[in-house]
């Protein structure tokens, strides 16, 4: 791109500009709410659904094959709403650099939210033979269409509201949005096991889908006073009409490969780690392990719990030391603790248990993520920041967290009930990340009404 075109929006030296004034601190709040409410909800989503496919749906809609096989196949059907996330980015990514970040947050929640409690009306197996596998996949496929721009637009929005210096602290709550939501899906869980067998599997699970009305309706009374950002502002008001034609998609295809590129690399190992701590490990727990299904919920809470400190401090030291070394240190943690973790697993003891879950909760699940929050919005230049934001996340979702435990649950099949070939599996993952991480800027400093990338 030429330096004619990589000019600033929003000129430090133009009436308009907004880089002498303070942001609106009412409205960082507001989406700093917006962004937690919502991605509660959709992390709520998928670990109601992780946990019923760890714990359940293996029964009650895949029951005529054998326990292992069962997981697999649950997994499998998890794994399809990661296949829909980057069809949702690129659907709703034309909107988000078009249109506003806002208008995808309200419509992306809906999507998620009717997806989910649609689950709770579906039949079982019992009732409704082949057609209730299929239907369950087409709810997973909405809620994951819904989730591939939900996040995208959460961290874009506050980074490109919150002042430099405050980013990666403002940015990183979107996340402690998902651990919120993993904690209150985790205590769902907890009351409903109470239930007696038989109503936990005719109507017990379904009452759990239900309760995600109530994460909707907050979410929107929230996101329905939430201003656009300034940076956005500026740029639907200076953009000429050229450019109001040409897509963010190709924009980003074209001209932010690079950009798109780091943020795959960067995120799909971290993914994966963050996908297997909260879904698989549980599975293992159950099947392989004969550990009780009800201490699963109980230490995904604890980790949960865990979480939402570690997310705010992973944003708090990315703005002090840096985005690039912060987010090398967690993932060259993650990189040499698959061995270790397994040994711990493995010991019998249910601390040592926990204490694996809640380290994967901490580094994988919320502080790579943390930093990932400013970091990944500062790659991009600000005419099509949404759809490489979004694109990048989603397509490495599917390649990390959206497959990672159906590997997973494969290998150890395959090898017999052995963990060694996860532990490999994880590690390789990883290091495409620790690599990625090595190879990509700092951005910690950067002005983000530039629309080049960085």
């Amino acid at each position: 791109m030429s330096q004619n075109n990589d000019v600033q929006v929003g000129d430090p030296t133009s009436a308009n500009s907004t880089a002498d004034h303070q942001p609106d601190q009412a409205n960082v709040r507001r989406a700093a709410w917006a962004g937690l409410v919502g991605t509660a909800l959709e992390q709520y989503d998928f670990v109601i659904y992780g946990t019923a496919s760890a714990i359940i749906f293996n029964t009650i809609f895949f029951p005529n094959v054998s326990p292992a096989i069962g997981i697999i196949s649950s997994f499998g059907a998890y794994a399809v709403g990661f296949g829909a996330r980057p069809l949702g980015g690129l659907f709703f990514s034309r909107f988000g650099d078009r249109l506003g970040r806002k208008w995808v947050l309200v419509s992306t929640l809906f999507l998620m939210g009717i997806a989910t409690f649609a689950i709770g009306l579906l039949p079982t197996y019992a009732q409704a033979g082949i057609w209730a596998p299929i239907l369950l996949v087409a709810c997973r496929f909405l809620q994951g269409f819904g989730a591939g721009a939900e996040q995208a637009g959460g961290v874009v929005l506050l980074a490109e509201t919150a002042a430099k210096g405050r980013r990666g602290r403002f940015a990183s709550l979107i996340f402690v949005g998902a651990a919120a939501g993993t904690a209150i899906g985790a205590v769902v869980w907890i009351l409903v096991q109470m239930l007696p067998e038989e109503a936990l599997l005719s109507y017990g699970w379904r009452l759990v889908f239900f309760s995600s009305i109530f994460v909707t309706i907050a979410a929107y009374i929230i996101r329905r006073r939430l201003k656009e950002s300034p940076i956005m502002e500026e740029l639907q008001k200076d953009a000429d009409a050229e450019q109001r034609k040409q897509s963010p998609v190709s924009e980003v295809f074209k001209h932010g490969r690079h950009g798109l590129f780091r943020v795959f690399f960067m995120n799909v190992g971290a993914n994966a780690h963050s996908y297997i701590f909260q879904t698989f490990m549980g599975a293992y727990l159950i099947t392989y392990l004969s550990v009780d299904a009800t201490f699963v919920p109980k230490v995904l809470f604890i980790g949960a719990l865990f979480a939402c400190v570690s997310a705010v401090v992973a944003g708090i030291l990315s703005d002090k030391f840096g985005r690039r070394p912060v987010y090398l240190s967690i993932t060259l943690f993650l990189l040499v603790f698959p061995f270790p973790a397994f040994m711990m697993l493995n010991s019998g003891s249910t601390f040592w248990m926990a204490v694996v879950i809640i380290l994967g909760f901490i580094f994988a699940a919320q502080g790579t993520v943390g930093v990932q929050a400013a970091y990944f919005p500062e790659l991009f230049g600000s005419r099509y920041r949404y759809a490489g934001v979004a694109l990048g996340r989603e397509f490495s979702a599917v390649f990390g967290g959206g497959i990672a435990p159906l590997i997973c649950s494969a290998l150890v099949t395959w090898a017999s009930g052995s963990w060694w070939p996860v532990a490999i599996y994880m590690m390789v993952m990883m290091a495409i990340t620790v690599i990625a991480t090595i190879k990509s800027p700092e951005t910690r400093d950067r002005d983000l009404r530039l629309k080049e990338d960085a």
